[in-house]
C-alpha cells in the first residue's frame, strides 16, 4: 500500500542539497503524520500532511511509517541540521521545574494514567525553560528506534504535541492585546485547551469527546475552573475546525468571542501557503518554533 498525502506544499526556494542548513519537523500520531521543513530564519519551505485510513490505525506506527518513508525524496534526504519529532499521544503531564526529578519521570505518568507504563514504552521529558516546567510524556521504544535507524548519528529531539502547542501559543501571546486568551486546538474527537493569563500559561490539558455537547461542557468547565465566563474571554480556534462545523456553532452559543487563529510569529510562510487556512497546523508550526 502506498499512502498519499492530503496536502503537499513546496516553495521554489526549497533545495534538498542544503539539508545540513535546514530543520526537519515531524509530527506522528495514531492516525496522522505531518512534516515541515524550515530554514534557520524561520522560513517554511515544505509542508506535507498524511491521514491514515481507519483500517491502519490499529496497526503499530512502525508498520505504517515505512509506507510513507519508502521512496520519499524529502524524508530520505539528509543529513539535517536538526530533526524535531512531535509525538501525538494522550499521555502527558506538566511538572514544575522545582518538583521534577528525572528518575521519577515514569512515576509522574503512572499517577496521571492510573497504571504503570507498559514494557514497550518509556517516559520522555522536555524542558520549557522560560515557563519553568517539564512536559513528561510516553514514547514507544519501537518508534524511537525507528527514527534513530532512519536518521543515524543525526540530532533527534522528541517532543510531545502539547509542548509544540505551548510554544506556539507563547509566541502568539506575546502580541496579544487581551489579558485572558484561551486557545483550542481541535483534532478528530479531541481538543487541547490552553489558557494564558498575563502572558503565563495557567492551564493545558487534552480532552476526548464524542459529541459537541461534551465538547461545550469541557470548555465551560475549564473556563469556570479558571474563574472566567464566556462573555469575558476570547477563544482562539486552531486545528481541524471551520466556521461551518457543528463544534463552532455549539461553542458560539456560550462564548460570543470566537475567532480563528493566525500563524504564530517567528515563522515566515511564502506565497505558496496563501490558500492554506492559517489556523490549521498550529502544533506543526510550534515544532518549528521550539528553538526560540
Amino acid at each position: 500500500m502506498t499512502l498519499a498525502p492530503t496536502v503537499t506544499i513546496r516553495t521554489n526556494s526549497f533545495d534538498l542539497r542544503q539539508t545540513d542548513k535546514l530543520v526537519l519537523c515531524l509530527e506522528v500520531g495514531r492516525d496522522r503524520f505531518q512534516l515541515l521543513v524550515q530554514d534557520k530564519r524561520g522560513r517554511v519551505l515544505y509542508l506535507e500532511d498524511y491521514m491514515f485510513p481507519s483500517l491502519l490505525t490499529d496497526r503499530p506506527l512502525t508498520s505504517i511509517l515505512p509506507e510513507v518513508f519508502r521512496g520519499h525524496a524529502v524524508l530520505s534526504a539528509g543529513p539535517w541540521q536538526e530533526i524535531r519529532i512531535g509525538v501525538n499521544s494522550p499521555s502527558f503531564t506538566l511538572i514544575p521545574r522545582q518538583l521534577y526529578r528525572k528518575e521519577y519521570a515514569g512515576s509522574y505518568l503512572t499517577l496521571m494514567r492510573g497504571s504503570t507504563l507498559p514494557a514497550h514504552e518509556f517516559a520522555q521529558a522536555y524542558a520549557h525553560e522560560a515557563d519553568g516546567f517539564f512536559t513528561v510524556f510516553n514514547l514507544e521504544h519501537p518508534l524511537a528506534d525507528y527514527f534513530s535507524e532512519m536518521y543515524p548519528l543525526q540530532p533527534l529531539t522528541f517532543i510531545h504535541q502539547a509542548s509544540a502547542l505551548i510554544q506556539a501559543t507563547a509566541n502568539l501571546d506575546r502580541l496579544s492585546l487581551t489579558p485572558n486568551t484561551v486557545y483550542l486546538y481541535f483534532e478528530d474527537e479531541f481538543v487541547t485547551i490552553l489558557y494564558r493569563k498575563a502572558h503565563q500559561l495557567h492551564f493545558c490539558n487534552r480532552f476526548g469527546y464524542k459529541n459537541v455537547h461534551d465538547l461545550a461542557y469541557y470548555v465551560l468547565y475549564v473556563l469556570d475552573e479558571q474563574g472566567l465566563t464566556g462573555d469575558d474571554v476570547n477563544l482562539t480556534l486552531y486545528g481541524e475546525i471551520t466556521p461551518f462545523a457543528e463544534a463552532y456553532t455549539e461553542l458560539n452559543r456560550f462564548v460570543p468571542n470566537l475567532s480563528f487563529g493566525q500563524t504564530p510569529p517567528g515563522l515566515i510562510l511564502a506565497n505558496e501557503f496563501d490558500d492554506l487556512p492559517a489556523h490549521r497546523y498550529l502544533s506543526l508550526y510550534g515544532l518549528g518554533l521550539l528553538s526560540e
